[in-house]
């Protein structure tokens, strides 16, 4: 399947249609890969990942912000390990954003995120992000009352903040951050099945936490916030990409191609060396190569004597 009918596939690119009920976490698109060849299919996205990153980085003019959201155990930090396994750490940036801190819950939800946006030329991660606030904070209503909000901001204010967050994305796609954004879509089988696997693992129960049990009984009520917001913010400046992920081999192919895409698209250069800049970089190239001669000549005489 070419890259980018498989993108369209999980591009939430008509947001009022969507359903999350129509996308199947075990789906594969009809890929049939084993071990080797998925590896080998990955290995190829994350090479030319590296290489459009380079530029990216070279040319300094744009961004990319990549955000991840997803239940637990849905393979986030999995994915984001291997799909930048190949970039240079110095050209990309992870943020996991946590329960927020007393000092962030006294500004407004944006601004711990809008501090961690990447600077030109970086890639930028968000292991959950500002999205946080109108799921976990959705489903657990007793968070908004501890964020003393003025009681005009309570005020229809899922609706609000789907209206600030398609403005602040709006707002860093048109200043050259390209936003896309990944919606791990796991079943609840597979949930419990991975969530088994830490328990029997001792490297992996560190993971594990009974807060994750007690999410998991929410699983409806987080299905529909999801949903919500997925409506509300897929953008074509923003996207959302509801990737199946159940298959974790699979969920990182659609995850590395929607991310070289976005790079193409952007089409970063090497920037030109020409004119007075061009010569004097001849100029050094020729000191260079008479001081190598130089020692290439003391070398030899060196061992004459």
């Amino acid at each position: 399947m070419k890259t980018d009918k498989l993108l369209r596939r999980y591009r939430v690119d008509k947001p009022d249609k969507f359903r999350l009920a129509d996308h199947d976490p075990t789906d594969t698109a009809g890929l049939t890969l084993d071990k080797t060849e998925a590896r080998a299919m990955l290995a190829n996205g994350v090479e030319r990942l590296a290489d459009m990153q380079e530029r990216l980085y070279a040319e300094n003019r744009s961004s990319v912000l990549a955000v991840f959201q997803a239940m637990d155990a849905a393979g986030k930090d999995g994915a984001i390990k291997h799909v930048m396994s190949g970039i240079n750490p110095q050209g990309c940036q992870v943020h996991s954003f946590k329960a927020p801190s007393a000092e962030e819950i006294d500004h407004d939800f944006l601004w711990r995120v809008a501090k961690a946006v990447p600077e030109r030329g970086r890639i930028g991660i968000f292991n959950r992000s500002h999205y946080e606030e109108v799921l976990v904070v959705r489903v657990h209503p007793e968070l908004l009352a501890k964020q003393h909000l003025p009681k005009a901001a309570t005020k229809d204010i899922w609706d609000q903040r789907f209206k600030s967050i398609r403005a602040f994305e709006r707002h860093l796609a048109h200043n050259g951050t390209r936003v896309l954004k990944f919606f791990l879509h796991v079943s609840k089988d597979e949930q419990r099945k991975r969530f088994l696997a830490r328990l029997e693992e001792p490297a992996k129960r560190w993971k594990f936490s009974m807060d994750d049990v007690a999410e998991r009984k929410l699983w409806d009520k987080y299905m529909h916030a999801y949903e919500e917001a997925i409506r509300a913010t897929s953008r074509s400046e923003a996207p959302w990409y509801v990737v199946p992920a159940d298959n974790k081999w699979f969920a990182r192919i659609v995850i590395a191609s929607a991310m070289v895409a976005t790079l193409e698209d952007l089409d970063p250069q090497y920037p030109k060396v020409d004119g007075a800049a061009l010569k004097e970089l001849e100029k050094v190239r020729k000191a260079l190569e008479v001081e190598a001669a130089a020692d290439k000549s003391a070398h030899r005489k060196g061992h004459k004597s």
